[in-house]
């Protein structure tokens, strides 16, 4: 359904400019953004999809990835078409790279039955009454970039957090500051996609630039108090170069060496079909060049390695979290609290 945005400027000849990310399309009467969700008519920009749920889950709290933030928590998580990245490996192509051909011209209520991309209502209030009624904590923009549909997004969260409900973004980190600072008080987590150290990788691959990605994570870590993890999907021979995973690593260590950073394995889809699945030795070297960089806490994801899914603590190696896939189980009498060396691990525990 058609909602008003929020972030968008007014332009001559009756175009419209939105500001929710970095693209800042100036979008002609009739037309859309690069997402393909966010329309220009009588020169005023609307969201299209807004209450269009095309992804709607329950899922672990751990598989956004956030591994420290309220562990073994449900979430539920929630997504839209449209993205405003075009990443050739995305794993949720079907609805991401759908805005474009799945709505249709005019002003529709509802996505068109001949979408692709099933889709069920699911208005704010909805979403926030389905949590408190099946103890929920927890809700989560994800599955494409929540960016894009952030009204939706905006409207759901506020309502959320006034009943006491934590808010997620998983987002590609492409977002404008004004945006960032509209969502901020409602925010309580992200996790950030750096998907590359190249921007060329950006632009190349995923049709963007990786300088507002890095003012954002940094904007985060230093100016908010949201909890960041981040994110990085190792594709052979396009992001796995050890020169580059060293300076991303410690660029990151220098921003915080307890941001947590999750090294996750690649699998072949969407466009980029020629590549192998990642190798378990490239992600063991990517996790000790992490450590190596001064991060204290370094994750493998997509891969089954117990001893790197879990955590334990910097200082003494005590075994605080144990994760296999989604079984997590925590083994500390207080959260937060090395009940080896009495070490306080950062990160949101209650």
């Amino acid at each position: 359904m058609l909602h008003p945005a929020m972030l968008s400027k007014p332009l001559k000849k009756g175009y419209v400019q939105c500001t929710a990310c970095e693209h800042f399309c100036a979008i002609a009467p009739e037309g859309m953004g690069k997402c393909g969700i966010r329309r220009n008519y009588d020169g005023a920009l609307y969201l299209v999809v807004y209450g269009e749920a095309a992804a709607l889950h329950v899922d672990p709290v751990e598989k956004k990835p956030l591994y420290h933030f309220l562990p073994t928590q449900r979430v539920l998580s929630l997504g839209t078409l449209g993205c405003n990245f075009t990443c050739q490996f995305c794993q949720n192509w079907q609805i991401s790279q759908s805005g474009a051909s799945a709505v249709v011209a005019g002003r529709p209520s509802r996505l068109p039955k001949t979408s692709k991309v099933e889709s069920a209502l699911a208005l704010p209030a909805d979403l926030v009454e389905h949590c408190r009624l099946h103890a929920i904590p927890m809700l989560a923009y994800t599955y494409n970039e929540p960016a894009v549909f952030f009204e939706y997004a905006y409207d759901t969260a506020k309502l959320a957090h006034e009943q006491g409900i934590r808010n997620i973004f998983v987002s590609s980190g492409f977002e404008t500051l004004a945006a960032l600072e509209l969502i901020e008080p409602y925010l309580d987590a992200i996790n950030v996609d750096l998907k590359a150290w190249s921007d060329t990788f950006y632009r190349q691959v995923c049709g963007t630039r990786i300088q507002p990605v890095l003012r954002n994570i940094e904007h985060i870590v230093r100016q908010t108090r949201i909890w960041i993890e981040i994110t990085t999907l190792l594709i052979p021979g396009l992001n796995d170069d050890e020169a580059e995973l060293r300076e991303m690593a410690g660029w990151l260590a220098s921003l915080s060496p307890d941001l947590p950073w999750h090294l996750s394995a690649f699998h072949p889809d969407y466009h980029l079909l020629d590549r192998p699945p990642t190798p378990h030795r490239t992600l063991l070297r990517a996790w000790e060049i992490g450590k190596e960089a001064g991060l204290r806490y370094v994750y493998l994801g997509n891969v089954h390695d117990g001893d790197r899914e879990s955590t334990c603590c910097p200082a003494c190696r005590t075994l605080l979290i144990s994760r296999s896939w989604y079984a997590v189980r925590q083994h500390w009498r207080e959260p937060g609290v090395c009940h080896g060396c009495g070490l306080r691990v950062p990160g949101v525990w209650k």
